[in-house]
């Protein structure tokens, strides 16, 4: 059966690992290379790495550290940061990176998503949308560039547009709920996992393992990403990579299997 992935998510900033708190202050937490050799031995699902600079700052991705980071991985590798060709991806699946996630340039120029797909095959693009829920109106919006910039569109009109141009999967990230670790925003992800078909990871809250089944048993097989869950431990936050063991994720396939109907795209 399908399973769902968990999915540790690194921020680089600087050249450092770090972790944010609602895509704010950066705190650093260790060496990138040195997480990546860790997970490894943990058996990651998969891994996803994102530069939170490269887009913010406008500068193309850094393709000597991608090189290093693939090199260095034993587990499928998803990049993001920066990318706004189709040329880039194509680069960086060059590198050895499986999946090319692209976030800000799918919204501002969404025929992207059509060409890096006819580059390196659909399956391999990923749609990154950083959410937050309107106040006034209860509505999620797509926000863009660490979320500083509000687009004005929805998150479910982002997800089927990415959907209908040939996107291979979609990861939504809470700002809201980034770095909090009490839980993903199962709202949004109801929604947004009825809204699509497409393979759909969550990124955004998650501080326990109980949090992830709380998610899967919502929307059925899904990505589960997190990276404060996976980086640090106990009320003071101190850093120790960490990653749930085969029996603790075998209690998110069952979780999974006792999710809604609706809930049938997914990948082992």
């Amino acid at each position: 059966m399908l399973r769902p992935r968990v999915v540790p998510c690194l921020l680089i900033h600087k050249g450092g690992l770090v972790k944010t708190a609602g895509f704010k202050q950066p705190k650093y937490v260790g060496d990138p290379i040195n997480a990546v050799k860790i997970f490894n031995e943990k058996e990651a699902d998969e891994l996803s790495v994102f530069d939170i600079d490269a887009t913010a700052n406008g500068a193309e991705p850094d393709f000597r550290m991608i090189a290093n980071l693939a090199m260095e991985c034993r587990m499928p590798l998803c990049y993001g940061g920066g990318v706004k060709t189709a040329e880039q991806a194509k680069r960086i699946v060059g590198l050895g990176v499986e999946k090319v996630a692209i976030s800000s340039a799918a919204i501002a120029s969404p025929e992207l998503i059509g060409a890096a797909a006819q580059e390196i095959g659909g399956q391999s693009v990923v749609v990154v949308i950083d959410a937050k829920k309107d106040s006034r109106t209860g509505q999620y919006q797509a926000w863009t560039h660490n979320g500083a910039q509000p687009t004005g569109r929805s998150v479910i009109d982002v997800a089927r547009q990415a959907e209908t141009l040939g996107a291979g999967e979609i990861v939504i990230n809470s700002i809201d709920n980034d770095g909090m670790m009490k839980g993903y925003d199962l709202s949004l992800a109801v929604e947004v996992r009825k809204a699509v078909r497409l393979p759909v990871t969550f990124l955004g809250g998650a501080g326990s393992l109980a949090h992830m089944e709380a998610l899967v048993t919502s929307c059925g097989v899904v990505g589960v990403a997190a990276g404060s869950f996976f980086v640090f431990k106990g009320p003071y936050k101190a850093v120790l990579i960490s990653y749930p063991s085969a029996d603790r994720k075998d209690q998110l396939v069952r979780a999974a299997a006792s999710g809604p109907a609706l809930s049938v795209a997914g990948i082992t």
